[in-house]
């Protein structure tokens, strides 16, 4: 019952299904971006600390019990059992996981215990959404990338087989140039209508 990691046959390392992890980061996410933007425009910090309060719970079980009795894992193992799984080492979450318990520890003393608000609160906070939101939506964990600058066991598995630097891209996967002119121009529209008062005033001086 306590372990990290599931066997699976042709595998020689304990792994997770991708899958299932970047479902259940995206849960987490969502509701934990709810509540502390409802905190920021709100001042009201109640969902916040619930929201820390599961937050810390969950990654407990995933470092000291067993990942898939998690909260946020068991749902997102639900949502996802019918794809294909994609699986990954598990070595490198625990690593990672560790950083996001001492993250939600650290905001539990602030934000549950103490009730403190200010600028370590947001860049907490922020730092965790950014964790959270590219490991569900790019796929990348920033824990387990970082785990590999201080191993020596370099991880085998990786998701969409990012760990093999020998691999060529597929043609799909480079951008033309039409591609690359319609994003140029796109961001430069965006930078006008946001700043476009600002340009002028710089420029001309209106």
């Amino acid at each position: 019952m306590i372990k990290f990691g599931e066997k699976v046959s042709g595998y020689d390392v304990l792994v997770f299904n991708e899958r299932e992890v970047r479902a259940a980061a995206g849960i987490v996410f969502l509701f934990a971006f709810m509540a502390f933007m409802n905190g920021f425009l709100t001042g009201n910090n109640e969902p916040t600390k619930l929201m820390v309060s599961v937050f810390l719970f969950d990654f407990f079980i995933r470092i000291a019990l067993n990942p898939k009795y998690a909260p946020s894992m068991v749902v997102g193992r639900w949502i996802v059992n019918n794809q294909k799984p994609e699986y990954t080492d598990a070595k490198p979450k625990r690593w990672a996981w560790g950083f996001g318990f001492v993250l939600a520890a650290t905001l539990f003393y602030l934000i549950v215990l103490n009730d403190i608000r200010g600028p370590i609160n947001i860049l907490t906070c922020a730092l965790c959404l950014g964790l959270l939101f590219f490991e569900s939506v790019f796929g990348i964990c920033v824990g387990c990338k970082i785990y590999n600058l201080f191993h020596q066991d370099k991880v085998k598995h990786c998701p969409g087989e990012v760990c093999d630097l020998t691999r060529a891209r597929a043609p799909i996967q480079y951008l033309d140039i039409t591609q690359k002119a319609i994003f140029t121009v796109s961001i430069l529209m965006l930078l006008y209508l946001a700043f476009g008062g600002v340009i002028k005033f710089l420029i001309f001086g209106e």
